[in-house]
């Protein structure tokens, strides 16, 4: 959960800049050809209007999203839209995948501390497989001889999320349409289907002292005829600068994070799964390092307001 962008397109221009993040994750390390991501994205509001109006004096060090004062004196965003793009390449053994998607959201101001989010995205999937570096018992294996190297498939998704001082809850399907992926025109042989994935997301926030606070927060994946994957996960912060945090996933993994606002410009933020299923007898655990950049940053925040 170091990047929700990626999951739910209704976060596309939830923040008041332009937030971009780089992120890689190689997964089961020290096991050959174990699958790797790399992603980017970007999503920023539209229009001229600032958002997040607030009470409080921004001066020159900027606001402080991550402190109970904020929370006490918080003011839901007005009505705007949001957009977003993103690039995202998955890499297992022989099999390639990349995903390239633009989005859009529309913010609904509900009251003064309530947004709801509807976004969708759209875009394509590309995937090929190097059949070259597959070991066959026959060479001659006319499933791959007459097959091509690429399958195009068009990608949908779409997503909602509520949002205020001191929680979030969403639900995203992406994938939406079911695509067959041909590798081979001939019918005898098995194609690969790409099937709905939904995510459902919530987390809640509270303060035990001024500058110091705690997130619970959870998400499930729920995909059909697989079982649901729960991630549970549990955050604790000092203001607007550093945070860690453990998590677990059901029958997976358990996960150590830790994020660090070094700038108005720059954040990063690293995890590290230790494999809890039968693979960590060949596996040295999961990284995953994303860097974050506040780009036209107004109110010269250190952190996300909402996106946390």
């Amino acid at each position: 959960m170091l990047n929700n962008y990626l999951l739910n397109p209704a976060l596309s221009g939830i923040e008041n800049y332009t937030d971009v993040r780089l992120g890689h994750r190689k997964q089961w390390s020290g096991l050959s050809d174990a699958p790797q991501t790399s992603f980017i994205t970007a999503n920023w509001s539209l229009g001229d209007q600032y958002l997040w109006p607030n009470p409080l004096s921004f001066d020159e060090k900027g606001d402080n999203p991550m402190q109970r004062n904020y929370q006490q004196h918080y003011t839901s965003s007005p009505a705007h839209h949001g957009m977003g793009i993103l690039i995202a390449n998955d890499h297992a053994a022989q099999i390639n995948s990349t995903v390239l998607g633009i989005s859009y959201a529309y913010h609904l101001q509900m009251n003064g501390r309530l947004n709801l989010s509807m976004g969708l995205s759209g875009g394509f999937n590309r995937t090929s497989i190097n059949t070259a570096g597959l070991l066959m018992e026959s060479p001659s294996d006319p499933a791959l001889a007459n097959a091509t190297r690429n399958a195009f498939n068009p990608d949908l998704s779409i997503g909602t999320w509520l949002y205020g001082p001191d929680f979030f809850a969403g639900i995203s399907v992406q994938q939406l349409v079911a695509q067959t992926m041909v590798f081979n025109e001939d019918q005898q042989y098995n194609h690969s289907k790409q099937i709905p994935h939904v995510f459902a997301t919530a987390g809640y926030k509270v303060f035990f002292a001024e500058d110091f606070y705690v997130l619970p927060s959870v998400m499930a994946k729920i995909v059909t005829n697989t079982p649901t994957s729960v991630d549970a996960n549990f955050k604790m912060g000092y203001r607007d600068r550093a945070w860690i945090g453990a998590g677990y996933r059901a029958n997976d993994a358990m996960v150590a994070m830790a994020g660090v606002n070094i700038s108005q410009l720059f954040n990063v933020t690293y995890s590290y799964d230790f494999t809890a299923s039968p693979l960590n007898q060949v596996s040295n655990g999961s990284h995953e390092l994303v860097i974050g950049l506040l780009l036209n940053n107004v109110y010269k925040v250190f952190c996300p307001q909402n996106m946390w």
